[in-house]
């Protein structure tokens, strides 16, 4: 039902085919995997086709190994009129094989916007709002618009570059 599910976990276990040759995940799988949850997480708010139009403020911060349970939060931080924002977290941890408890950690973290589509090759369609309660959800919200910000900045910035040597720039 549309304008319910504001979170969405994807759990699964990190493959020998998910690596670089380092030995550890690679970031481009990650990427691949936040797309996929943040689509799915995107679907389930707005009950409609919707594509990816922004990843802003991705940082990896620790990496997932072979074998570990993979754990891709996804939660609704902000609307638009068509747009969703969503707090995504991969966090990882050992499945547990041994007695002890094993330690969730978190590996990497953005936020990743979505339209959704009146149809699969359609123009931006309503999404049902939302609207910050906590101060949780306030600050998050905040945040949200701060990436975007300074995504902003940045095709700015390269934009400048892509268009300095062009005549007459």
């Amino acid at each position: 039902m549309k304008g319910q599910q504001r979170e969405l976990n994807l759990r699964f276990l990190a493959q020998p085919t998910d690596v670089n040759y380092g030995g550890k995940v690679h970031g481009g799988m990650v990427m691949k995997w936040i797309d996929q949850a943040g689509y799915a997480a995107a679907v389930g708010w707005s009950g409609k086709y919707s594509v990816t139009v922004a990843v802003g403020g991705i940082r990896f911060v620790a990496p997932i190994r072979i074998s570990d349970l993979v754990t891709v939060h996804t939660k609704l931080i902000l609307t638009g009129n068509s747009s969703m924002h969503f707090a995504v977290d991969v966090k990882a941890r050992d499945p547990g094989l041994d007695d002890g408890e094993p330690e969730e950690r978190l590996c990497t973290h953005c936020v990743i916007v979505f339209v959704a589509m009146d149809q699969v090759e359609g123009k931006p369609t309503a999404v049902p709002s939302w609207t910050p309660e906590t101060e949780d959800d306030k600050r998050l919200a905040e945040y949200a618009l701060k990436v975007m910000e300074l995504s902003k900045g940045i095709e700015a910035t390269v934009e400048r570059y892509v268009h300095e040597g062009e005549p007459g720039k």
